[in-house]
């Protein structure tokens, strides 16, 4: 029996860009270093010439962008240069993200680091790369060595972050009045004197009457900075081209006090690449990247406590010159605390607060998040000319460590809360009250350690020829496939599948591609886990046709339509237990009784019970997400005006 669950989603996504690209088509073998240099535009395994894409693409050319727009995140403000971005494309969810064609993390790669973003929205752009891919892939392209001779380039930036406001929140006078007020108001005696909302109100004394406002400049900068720097080189010769990245930043922190003080963020990293030409048929690359991550924090949680802890409620520090000279037992406590800031304050609490944020910032102690990334990836291309014209080899191996944990000194701290009085105008501290106890190991905490690994591997056969010099015919043959292993997590994350494009046009006016993919998944039961995903794309260029052949406004105009039928796994999930299930959902799951009730078959043997814990369901099987799309791409006015419109249809079956 199915259980079927329709979306229908119709939508129109438009895009005015002046970031335009020029590019060649060239059906020779060539490196990723001459794929760029030629301006290609990247799609699933292969590169074509912009104006021949079907749609459902969009790129960004990053050198471009970055030379005008500062920005520090690879994806940031990309919802304005890239119709149906907002965060996810066309909404569907999380996007496959793939840097230089490995499944990597989008933030492990800085703008000064990128050449070119492709985003493959439609399915017919993302069905070669498999069920992992059917909400969208972003290939993010890095840049590489293409000229001859040594350059270097180098690009500084400091930044200035100024919060624009803080909240406004009563002062403790003021907020003592009001809770009186409502306790009026229901009839309830006054929970604060008019002595105490006075002597707050005057600020004369702050330690005994407290008035917290923690956006005060004493616990909080007015601003802070950011500096990053990187450096390239590149250069090479005939038979390779080499590129290097190194680049730093620092950013640093609102927190004027305590660890807060030193609050920071550092990153390091070292990109660099090699292509190489062995020969006119044998021709490859080396890529790799090592970044190195850190964050310091206090233990304080400062932010969050600022919307929650009253202004009255705490003093956050007490001043010793205070305390009176014959008060042995408080002078005691005094000379007995590990914690007495610039040898004048003891840290204030109270029996409700006997911890407080502003003497967790001085003694709590602090967290440092570590975060280190190696990736490696190595490929080669065969010029298979003399077996078939046309013909060539590509294959690209990968390998990705990553590794995090975090460190932190952990402390205990006491507080204190002052019993004042009053002799002769003077407000004295008579006795101390003590709450917890100063401890401190000195032993460094490590927790929160996780691995992860990325093995990648895809061959593929492909075919380019031009017949005539009018008809253009494309083929690709491949085997695609990786896994990651996740610290934590029992299964490991896979994805491999097989895929097919077929692909021809005539003088570049009329196109047609077929692709498919045959897909594997071991989240379904045996007999169940192979799927066949089909698109077919057709446009049309009209601006090649006599009647716009020479309009002085049309500079290009194309259609295009594709049928699209994917078969994903993504949705295939469950929550037990507060956890995300995906894999062994066909098996039945049975767990032990326990001990509470049982039998005995004979004297002195219990029994325990098996009880069913979840339903299998071996019929499980794909989503299917079924799409149509209709689409128009066109150039006017020289370039001036850039339009790219989609309508989709798209239809997600469950079984």
């Amino acid at each position: 029996m199915k259980n079927i669950h329709a979306r229908i989603v119709m939508g129109t996504m438009m895009t005015f860009t002046s970031l335009g690209l020029i590019a060649q088509e060239n059906a020779e073998m060539v490196t990723p270093a001459d794929s760029l240099a030629k301006q290609e535009v990247n799609v699933a395994f292969r590169t074509v010439n912009q104006k021949d894409l079907m749609g459902g693409v969009s790129v960004v050319d990053m050198v471009q962008l970055t030379d005008k727009n500062y920005s520090t995140y690879s994806l940031d403000n990309m919802q304005s240069l890239v119709g149906g971005y907002n965060g996810q494309l066309w909404n569907m969810g999380d996007a496959l993200v793939l840097v230089d064609g490995v499944p990597r993390d989008a933030n492990n790669v800085l703008p000064t680091e990128i050449d070119k973003i492709t985003f493959l929205k439609g399915a017919s752009a993302v069905v070669l790369y498999g069920s992992r891919a059917s909400k969208g892939v972003i290939l993010i392209t890095t840049k590489r060595g293409r000229e001859d001779g040594l350059q270097i380039k180098a690009r500084g930036n400091a930044s200035m972050f100024v919060p624009k406001a803080y909240p406004e929140y009563l002062g403790a006078a003021e907020y003592m009045t009001m809770y009186n007020e409502a306790r009026a108001n229901d009839g309830l005696s006054p929970t604060y004197s008019e002595d105490l909302i006075y002597n707050t109100s005057t600020g004369n004394n702050p330690y005994r009457y407290p008035n917290v406002n923690f956006f005060s400049s004493d616990y909080i900068k007015k601003a802070y900075n950011r500096y990053d720097a990187s450096a390239e080189f590149s250069g090479g010769g005939k038979y390779a081209h080499f590129y290097t990245n190194i680049g730093i930043y620092n950013v640093g922190d609102l927190i004027n006090f305590g660890e807060g003080k030193d609050n920071h963020t550092n990153r390091m990293n070292i990109r660099g690449n090699v292509d190489l030409r062995l020969n006119d048929w044998v021709t490859g690359w080396v890529n790799a990247n090592a970044t190195f991550y850190d964050i310091r924090s206090d233990n304080a949680s400062f932010w969050s406590n600022s919307a929650t802890l009253r202004p009255n409620r705490v003093s956050p520090l007490i001043p010793i010159s205070y305390v009176e000279e014959n008060d042995i037992p408080s002078w005691t406590l005094i000379n007995n605390s590990n914690y007495l800031v610039n040898g004048q304050y003891l840290l204030g609490g109270t029996q409700l607060d006997p911890t407080n944020p502003f003497a967790a910032m001085y003694a709590a102690g602090y967290n440092k998040y570590t975060s280190r990334q190696f990736q490696f990836d190595t490929g080669i291309n065969l010029n298979l000319e003399k077996m078939l014209k046309g013909l060539s080899f590509r294959t690209q191996f990968a390998v990705d460590y990553a590794t995090s944990y975090n460190t932190s000194i952990n402390n205990n701290y006491a507080t204190y809360e002052a019993l004042w009085n009053n002799y002769s105008g003077k407000d004295l501290i008579t006795s101390l009250n003590k709450y917890n106890k100063d401890s401190s190991t000195g032993t460094q905490n490590v927790s929160g350690s996780a691995e992860k690994q990325t093995i990648m591997f895809s061959g593929q056969f492909n075919y380019n020829r031009t017949f005539n010099e009018v008809h253009n015919v494309s083929a690709m043959l491949l085997a695609h496939g990786y896994q990651q292993t996740i610290s934590g997590e029992y299964h490991r994350l896979s994805n491999a599948n097989l895929g097919l494009q077929l692909g021809y046009d005539y003088k570049n006016k009329y196109y047609v591609d077929f692709s498919a993919a045959a897909v594997h998944s071991a989240k379904f039961a045996p007999g169940n886990r192979q799927a066949i995903s089909p698109t077919l794309t057709a446009a049309w260029r009209l601006s090649k046709e006599d009647f716009l052949a020479d309009s002085p406004i049309v500079d290009d105009l194309k259609l295009n339509a594709s049928v699209s039928m994917l078969n994903q796994d993504l949705d295939i999930k469950t929550t037990i237990d507060d956890k995300s299930v995906e894999y062994y959902l066909y098996d039945n799951v049975f767990t032990s009784s326990g001990t509470w009730w049982g039998w005995s078959e004979s004297y002195g043997n219990s029994m325990q019970s098996a009880d069913s814990r979840r339903s299998g369901n071996d019929k499980l099987f794909y989503v299917k997400r079924k799409e149509v799309t209709l689409g128009l791409d066109a150039s006017l006015w020289k370039g001036l005006l850039k339009l790219n419109a989609n309508f989709l249809l798209l239809q997600l079956k469950v079984y």
